[in-house]
């Protein structure tokens, strides 16, 4: 089922490393897609944020936003990709090359932008370097990442950086339903 211009699709995850969850609405727009969510977890302390991603209808991010509480300290950055490449808060990024998608590393949402964007068909791999939002640096870095689709459902995920290697689930929109080691889907709908 394709997300039409009156659909929403809602999604939950429970973290797997960690105590947490994550709720997700992804709307479609008039000239795309809109990913609004907020990731609750404890890293040392509660963290509530509350993101919002923008793509265009080609599944191209376009900026994001970031605010809320990481323990006592608040949060609140502005992430924008346009002529001249990557910037966080008005701040050109001028280390983050050749990169066409965003990966908040503080939920899986993102991932599903990198799989509708690639497209691939089964037995294909892509390498898909991504601006990625670590935490709790909230910086912006190089994410060396690869997709290969091993099943209809299923796509072998590396980012070298982390040495991480795993098999994500999806379903049939390319949302994570499983992501080996990190985030488990516990609930969602969509029309």
């Amino acid at each position: 089922m394709e997300l039409t211009a009156a659909s929403t699709k809602v999604l939950m995850w429970s973290r797997l490393d960690r105590p947490g969850q994550d709720f997700c609405r992804i709307l479609r727009t008039a000239d795309g897609y809109q990913f609004e969510g907020i990731a609750l977890f404890d890293d040392g302390g509660p963290c509530a944020l509350q993101y919002e991603v923008d793509t265009s209808a080609l599944w191209i991010t376009r900026r994001a936003r970031l605010r809320g509480h990481v323990a006592r300290k608040p949060v609140a950055l502005r992430i924008r990709k346009g002529r001249g490449g990557w910037f966080l808060d008005g701040q050109r990024q001028s280390h983050i090359v050749d990169c066409i998608d965003l990966d908040l590393g503080i939920t899986p949402a993102t991932n599903q932008i990198a799989i509708r964007r690639l497209s691939l068909r089964v037995g294909q791999q892509a390498e898909a370097p991504a601006a990625y939002l670590a935490f709790p640096s909230l910086r912006l870095s190089v994410l060396a990442q690869t997709y290969r689709r091993t099943a209809r459902h299923e796509y072998q995920y590396k980012a070298p950086a982390f040495d991480y290697s795993g098999v994500i689930e999806v379903d049939g929109h390319g949302a994570v339903e499983h992501y080996p080691g990190l985030f488990r889907r516990i609930g969602g709908s969509g029309r």
